[in-house]
């Protein structure tokens, strides 16, 4: 009997949970997100869903029980193949969580090999000979070695893994890769004969993640960034097709909020602030201070807004690396980290409350604090705006009506993302 649900996916946060839907939605699949895992059965009609966990840098053991949490639920809804997706820079910790989780679904779905990509060439994240590039450098190269959180100083992936899960690691290169799946598959199976558990495989284009794809027909369990979803619909039957993006048309007022310190959202700060637009800078120290920052940026906001045809604003905590040093060293990393997030969060929803209807949110971290802000629940995946990054349609107690929302990751989208994203809405 064929699965009610074809493909059941667990990410490890909510802009990656968006990222792997975008994907999934361009290759014709209907899909649905959920905020956590649901407490009751899916009630929408839907090829895939994705459950957004905010995961990625809790405690091992805990993100281990919450991707088996939604692992249960999606097994219950008749997922026929389970995807666990992680970022397209791999970034973790000595401890996990890729590896931990990894194991445990592995174990849970019965299953001694899968893989383990991070590539995705539409964002520029490409995989050689293990090593994991962004663009045209090394990933330690490319800013994410001074990741607040999760520092990658090393671009092997090999090396990376081992030291996180309990399989033996091992490699399909791009010679194999460049044969197409019957090779990979064959390339599958030598590795599991040398006791390879997880095989990290090389991509360089997107015709490497068709041929994967149709490599992992069947296979339990898939690990990887959102990149090789591009080749998994085709495995059920299912082609392109633009109703798949569909959504309720927009409307309201439009605002950005941005918790992310990437290079790649510090860019999007400083183009968006080089055209003139309004932007108001958040400064943790004041609210580690006691100050109402929310409440002044909301003040500011709703001065901005009245005037609805100066476009999108923007409130901000991005920082430069040094500086972002200088606040956890004060602070603490863990209490800076969450302190911005919750205040953006409040500001995020406060902005809805004033009205504003076309939200985007950059950083991982910062969006599933909104996201959980707004008590949204599910979310509509619709055209993506930049790779890996779509709009979405979503119900809040703050908009009943609905709201369009994009959950950006902070590696992601051109300099002028923040203003692109409403052009002609």
């Amino acid at each position: 009997m064929k699965p009610s649900l074809l493909l059941g996916c667990i990410a490890d946060d909510f802009t990656g949970a968006t990222d792997l839907a975008n994907n999934l939605v361009r290759a014709g699949m209907r899909v649905v997100q959920t905020i956590g895992v649901p407490g009751s059965p899916l009630d929408a009609q839907a090829d895939a869903v994705v459950v957004a966990l905010k995961s990625r840098t809790i405690a091992p053991a805990e993100a281990v029980a919450q991707s088996l949490a939604a692992l249960q639920w999606l097994q219950e809804q008749g997922a026929g193949q389970i995807y666990f997706k992680y970022c397209s820079t791999f970034d973790s910790t000595p401890q996990g969580n890729i590896g931990p989780v990894t194991d445990a679904l592995m174990q849970a779905l019965g299953t001694g090999f899968t893989v383990a990509t991070p590539a995705f060439p539409d964002n520029k994240r490409t995989v050689f000979k293990g090593y994991l590039f962004a663009g045209d450098v090394l990933l330690n190269e490319s800013g994410m070695q001074d990741h607040p959180l999760t520092p990658m100083t090393d671009p092997n992936l090999v090396r990376v893994l081992q030291p996180q899960t309990r399989h033996k690691v091992g490699l399909v290169d791009y010679q194999a890769v460049a044969q197409g799946a019957d090779a990979i598959r064959a390339r599958f199976a030598a590795l599991q004969a040398e006791g390879v558990g997880i095989a990290v495989v090389d991509a360089l284009a997107n015709a490497d993640l068709v041929a994967l794809g149709a490599a992992l027909k069947g296979m339990p369990l898939v690990t990887a960034g959102s990149g090789v979803a591009i080749g998994l619909p085709a495995n059920f039957g299912i082609a392109p097709d633009s109703q798949a993006a569909a959504l309720p048309p927009p409307g309201g007022l439009q605002a950005v909020v941005s918790g992310s310190c990437s290079v790649a959202t510090n860019r999007q700060v400083a183009e968006f602030i080089a055209t003139g637009r309004p932007a108001l800078a958040i400064d943790p120290l004041r609210i580690a201070d006691g100050a109402d920052v929310r409440g002044e940026a909301l003040a500011w906001a709703r001065e901005r807004l009245a005037n609805a045809q100066a476009g999108p604003v923007l409130v901000y905590s991005s920082a430069e690396p040094a500086a972002v040093r200088a606040i956890q060293g004060r602070l603490g990393v863990e209490q800076a980290g969450a302190m911005v997030e919750q205040t953006i969060a409040g500001i995020a929803r406060g902005l809805v409350e004033l009205g504003v209807r076309q939200l985007v949110v950059a950083g991982g971290e910062t969006s599933g604090a909104c996201v959980q802000a707004l008590e949204i629940a599910q979310m509509r995946i619709g055209a993506q705006i930049d790779p890996g990054v779509p709009w979405c349609h979503a119900l809040s107690p703050a908009a009943p009506q609905g709201l369009h929302i994009t959950l950006k990751s902070g590696n992601f989208g051109t300099p002028d993302f923040f203003t692109r994203a409403f052009a002609g809405r």
